[in-house]
Order: C-alpha cells, then sequence, then structure tokens
C-alpha cells in the first residue's frame, strides 16, 4: 500500500470542477503520475498526482475537506 499525501495546506477535491467527474474514484486503476485531485490555497490549484501505480482503495480526506502538508489523501494498492 503506499499513502498519497499532501505537500501543502488547504481544500482538497476530488473534481476539476463542481459539475465535472472526479479525477478518479476508488476501485480506479491509476498509473503513476496521474492526478487524483487538485489542493487549492488562496485561488491557487496544485494537482496531487500518484508516485506509483496500482488500484486506488480509499480517500482518506472527504471532497472538499481541509489538508495540511503530509496529511494522507488517498491510498493506493500498488501493483
Amino acid at each position: 500500500m503506499a499513502d498519497l499525501t499532501s505537500p501543502l495546506p488547504g481544500i482538497f477535491y476530488r473534481k476539476p470542477g463542481p459539475d465535472k467527474e472526479p479525477y478518479a474514484n476508488e476501485g480506479d486503476r491509476i498509473e503513476a503520475g496521474q492526478t487524483v485531485g487538485v489542493v487549492e490555497i488562496m485561488k491557487q490549484f496544485s494537482e496531487i498526482r500518484s508516485d506509483v501505480s496500482g488500484v486506488l482503495e480509499s480517500f482518506a480526506i472527504d471532497d472538499s475537506g481541509t489538508v495540511n502538508p503530509g496529511d494522507v489523501i488517498a491510498i493506493i494498492r500498488e501493483d
């Protein structure tokens, strides 16, 4: 298992916009470098990308949830 952590504080979003599809869902196959969400701080959006390939097991942060540096965002089961 690999923990995907936040590099900065802010609000975590699973979708690029309110009426858009999520970047990824639990159970999806994730490739290394794939975006699984964004963290917004002061209107600046930073993509959160997976370092590993595998299956997205679960999100540890709710959509629109607050994150701090080092907080686990998602758990990925590596191949």
